[in-house]
């Protein structure tokens, strides 16, 4: 056994030097009509590094964080980083959160207790889970290491089975958190009682168009419309040349959240709700997490791996699938989930985007536990 305990401590010195950095920024030229139309604003950005700069605690957030149970573990010789907290009902189902990009561990800290300690939010007792939530290699207080899809769903599985002791337990995750979770249950089905995903992947090259429902081709062209429209520009230019983007967003923490933030406000409502949906401290400790790991590399890298790494991507249908729909994220018909997973289980939430566990966490918390609760019943 190779866990051992972990805290925060992020050293003064690393945060003095950004507080400089901060007081330094060389902002850029742009008309006052420019709005989001090049990007995220620049009166949004010099509002948010104000507040970063002057109001924002970096040890207030720290130590909420610490608050967690959290260990690292050395697998496979990957040192990796997680939380873990019990479940406090009389049968916790494992469970396994993994986050995607550009969010972090941080995407679900608003559902941990409610996942642990349902009574304490009026629910079931009965229904609570062992939740372990890990930095994917290359992101936060794990190594600053880039793995592929297939490695990093291997050692999660050994992480869950060998390092911490369960014999089976569900996986949940969104954007690459579904990537690896697929993997695990294309790889690892006998060790899985059942996965839960936000979205499935979506139309691409392989896709033969014409076996799709108009509901289908409606997602479809939706998100090729995005994609031309926002997502091409991020995707590529860490799918090819993430070393030479580093540069900058290591060096720059103004670079940097605009990096993230800009990423993470694209798709419907989210240049016009992101105050709502999001508080500055939130987005900022996201950042930081990135900022005092000096992971933006690592972690951009992942795209460039995925898109060389010739893995398995077929549909993942030996375990039973949960998929639920945020409405601010692309169209999600059924049916293409179904293509996809083992579909016993679809939602479609009333509200919430692409990071739903922190955007909605009473909702995404209730549907995991709906569906592990249909889970006990078959």
């Amino acid at each position: 056994m190779s866990v051992q305990p972990f805290k925060i401590n992020v050293p003064q010195e690393t945060l003095d030097d950004l507080h400089e950095r901060l007081a330094h920024t060389r902002w850029i030229n742009a008309a006052p009509g420019d709005g989001w139309t090049y990007g995220i604003e620049l009166a949004y950005m010099q509002e948010l590094m104000q507040h970063w700069q002057h109001s924002y605690d970096w040890r207030k957030q720290e130590a909420a964080l610490n608050r967690f149970a959290q260990f690292r573990a050395e697998v496979d010789g990957v040192g990796i980083h997680f939380i873990h907290e019990r479940g406090k009902g009389p049968n916790p189902t494992p469970l396994l959160l993994i986050h995607g990009f550009p969010d972090s561990f941080y995407r679900y800290h608003k559902v941990i207790e409610r996942l642990t300690d349902p009574a304490k939010f009026g629910g079931d007792p009965n229904v609570s889970f062992d939740v372990v939530v890990p930095s994917i290699p290359g992101t936060g207080f794990s190594d600053p290491v880039t793995l592929d899809d297939d490695v990093n769903a291997d050692l999660f599985a050994k992480l869950m089975t060998q390092e911490l002791g369960y014999t089976k337990f569900v996986s949940a995750g969104g954007d690459h958190g579904t990537v690896i979770t697929q993997s695990l249950a294309r790889r690892y089905p006998a060790i899985l009682s059942g996965i839960h995903l936000t979205d499935v992947g979506y139309p691409d090259q392989n896709t033969d168009f014409s076996t799709l429902s108009p509901a289908e081709m409606e997602m479809a062209q939706w998100v090729q419309k995005w994609f031309m429209e926002e997502g091409l520009g991020v995707n590529m230019i860490m799918a090819t040349k993430p070393q030479t983007l580093a540069y900058g967003l290591n060096d720059s923490p103004v670079a940097l959240a605009s990096w993230l933030i800009g990423y993470g406000s694209s798709g419907q409502k989210g240049k016009e709700e992101l105050k709502t949906r999001f508080s500055a401290d939130e987005l900022l400790t996201n950042v930081m997490i990135y900022w005092v790991t000096q992971t933006i590399h690592s972690a951009a890298r992942g795209y460039f791996v995925s898109m060389r790494h010739q893995g398995n991507y077929a549909p993942s249908t030996a375990v039973p699938a949960a998929v639920a729909h945020c409405p601010y994220d692309p169209p999600l018909p059924r049916a293409w989930a179904a293509r996809h997973v083992n579909l016993v289980h679809f939602t479609d939430f009333p509200r919430g985007g692409h990071f739903m566990a922190w955007e909605e966490p009473e909702l995404y918390a209730r549907d995991l536990q709906d569906f592990v609760s249909q889970l006990r019943k078959a």
